[in-house]
This record gives structure tokens, C-alpha cells and sequence, in this order.
């Protein structure tokens, strides 16, 4: 924030006045891809946009949140250091929405507690760490992201 405020050739204070926090600064500089994601996945183009099943869109929704993790990992782990901003913003609440509408759509029991479910298998921390740390391939990622759908989706 200090490097900011200087390189804006204003106060700390106005930095902090204007963004709230540095989560909320990391917030607006993921905006613009975020709201891309979002456009993708309510207006694009089948698999991941209408038109698709409701498991081929969970499973597009998963792989292509894995790779917007993976591009845009430490501006998402910095704006997500409050429970507040990691589980209430807008568009963690929405991402939450969509993939519990798709659940409740593919006639999965108890929506709401799944999509939480679902969405743990998504968060920021865990796939960086996971591919960072452990080495572990973006793709094996995904791999496993729709055998999680195929599985908890296939007809009882």
C-alpha cells in the first residue's frame, strides 16, 4: 500500500480511503478478469455456458476456475485473507450460485451444501499449494475435478 500511495504520488490514507483494505485493492485488480469468468459461465458458449448439461457445465466450470486460479493465484490469495472477502463478495457468492442452480438442475440432493462441497475443491489456496508445492499437474487437477462430477452426478 506504501508503494502504491507513493507511485500515486498520494497519502496512505487516501489509498486506504479509496480501496478499504489490500484485499480490497487485490479485489479491484481482479475485477476485470473476474468479470470475465463470470460472462463465460452465464452468457458463453456451451460447455461452460447455457446449452450444455448441467454436468458438462460443472465440469467446464471447474476446469476453467482451476486455470483462472492458477493465472491470477496471488492477486486471489491476497484478496482473500478475510473470511469476509474469501466467502461474501459477490462474486464467490455468485460462482456459488451458479454451480448450485446447475446441481439443483441436474436433480443433486441438498444443492446448497454440495456447491459449498464442490466449491472447497476450487479454492485458490489448495490448487496453487497443490501445484506449487507438490508439483502436481494443472491437468491432473481437472482430471479429478470431473471424475468428482461424473461420480456425485451419475443416476443412483
Amino acid at each position: 500500500m506504501d508503494a502504491l500511495a507513493c507511485k500515486a504520488k498520494v497519502g496512505k490514507g487516501t489509498v486506504f480511503r479509496r480501496f478499504g483494505s489490500r484485499a480490497g485493492l487485490m479485489m479491484t485488480l481482479l475485477s476485470d478478469s473476474e468479470a470475465d469468468f463470470q460472462r463465460g459461465f452465464m452468457f458463453g458458449p456451451p460447455p461452460l455456458g447455457p446449452g450444455a448439461t448441467p454436468a458438462e457445465r460443472l465440469i467446464a466450470f471447474g476446469e476453467g476456475r482451476v486455470y483462472f486460479v492458477l493465472e491470477n493465484g496471488e492477486l486471489l490469495r491476497a484478496a482473500g485473507t478475510s473470511a469476509h472477502h474469501r466467502f461474501e463478495v459477490p462474486a464467490t457468492v455468485l460462482a456459488h450460485r451458479h454451480v448450485e442452480l446447475l446441481l439443483r438442475e441436474a436433480g443433486a440432493p441438498d444443492p446448497w451444501v454440495m456447491a459449498m462441497s464442490l466449491m472447497s475443491a476450487l479454492d485458490p489456496e489448495r490448487i496453487i499449494n497443490a501445484v506449487r508445492t507438490h508439483g502436481i499437474s494443472p491437468t491432473r487437477i481437472t482430471d479429478s475435478w470431473r471424475e468428482l462430477v461424473t461420480r456425485l452426478l451419475k443416476p443412483r
